[in-house]
């Protein structure tokens, strides 16, 4: 198959084989973890689904350019059959730490959530992203509440391996279903333990006010996706939307409990290591770090 068809899902899905084959060295995540609140201290990642069609290419090189543009991490979006020792060493050669990784809730199973956290410790990783879920099956609140426990029950098996699970967003979590959201029914019935990654760009599109869900979840958004909303520009990158970002960076570092700011660009308006590049120049513009 092309690669330049391959879905999300099937990207994460092809890391199935290399995440059973397992590493036995073991790591631990040397930053991000207790970031301090003040500006500029939070660290900035690249989610490589901004460049999969690069890494479908060649995986290594575009970690090494991606790292030459100013990124001090990266989350994953699958590991293109790489054994999770290879992975590893990309990321120690280009200086790198892993920001998190999204993973197919699939992985997480009762049969192989022991192979995946082996490959997350491997690796150095801490956040553990489910990032999309069968919407046909979450039709009703009862089953959004049925999969609250799903995640609840991940996050005790997985606490004691230092690792944080959570749920990334997407535009339909904020359509509400029976007068309450599935982002809402998610996050106000599990532990404080499953941390929300709140894409800001899909809650701006979906209609939700994110400086609103960040401050009813203190201490929830552990890794946030700076990403840009435009009702009128589709080519808007990171400051040239409708995102109030100072708003969003101050409750991100005095409430929100972030440790990465994770940057995705997935538009299609740009070659994607050009919007990755501008994207992080926008964001350090934006913060005064130009």
């Amino acid at each position: 198959m092309k690669s330049e068809n391959l879905s999300r899902r099937m990207i994460l899905k092809s890391g199935l084989a290399v995440l059973v084959g397992g590493c036995a060295l073991q790591t631990t995540q040397k930053g991000g973890e207790k970031m301090g609140a003040a500006k500029r201290n939070i660290p900035v990642g690249l989610q490589l689904w901004t460049v999969r069609t690069e890494c479908a290419k060649d995986f290594p090189g575009t970690i090494a350019k991606v790292a030459k543009m100013g990124y001090k991490g990266v989350e994953f979006a699958g590991f293109y059959n790489y054994s999770a020792k290879d992975v590893r060493k990309m990321l120690d050669d280009n200086g790198l730490l892993c920001s998190g990784s999204h993973t197919a809730i699939d992985l997480l199973s009762n049969e192989k959530l022991a192979a995946t956290m082996e490959y997350n410790r491997t690796i150095g990783n801490k956040f553990v992203v489910v990032p999309w879920l069968d919407r046909q099956k979450l039709t009703t609140k009862d089953a959004w509440l049925k999969m609250t426990a799903t995640f609840n029950e991940l996050a005790d098996k997985t606490r004691s391996e230092g690792v944080h699970i959570g749920y990334h967003s997407h535009t339909g979590d904020f359509a509400k279903i029976d007068n309450e959201t599935p982002w809402d029914i998610l996050f106000s019935n599990t532990t404080k333990e499953v941390f929300m990654q709140l894409d800001i760009g899909h809650a701006v599109h979906g209609g939700a006010d994110p400086v609103a869900i960040l401050k009813k979840y203190p201490g929830r958004a552990l890794t946030v996706h700076v990403k840009e909303y435009s009702a009128t520009n589709p080519k808007a990158l990171i400051s040239e939307g409708d995102v109030k970002w100072k708003e969003v960076f101050e409750v991100c570092e005095s409430t929100g409990g972030t440790q990465w700011y994770i940057i995705e660009e997935e538009s299609g308006a740009y070659p994607p290591l050009e919007a990755a590049e501008q994207s992080l120049k926008n964001y350090k513009k934006l913060r005064n770090q130009a």
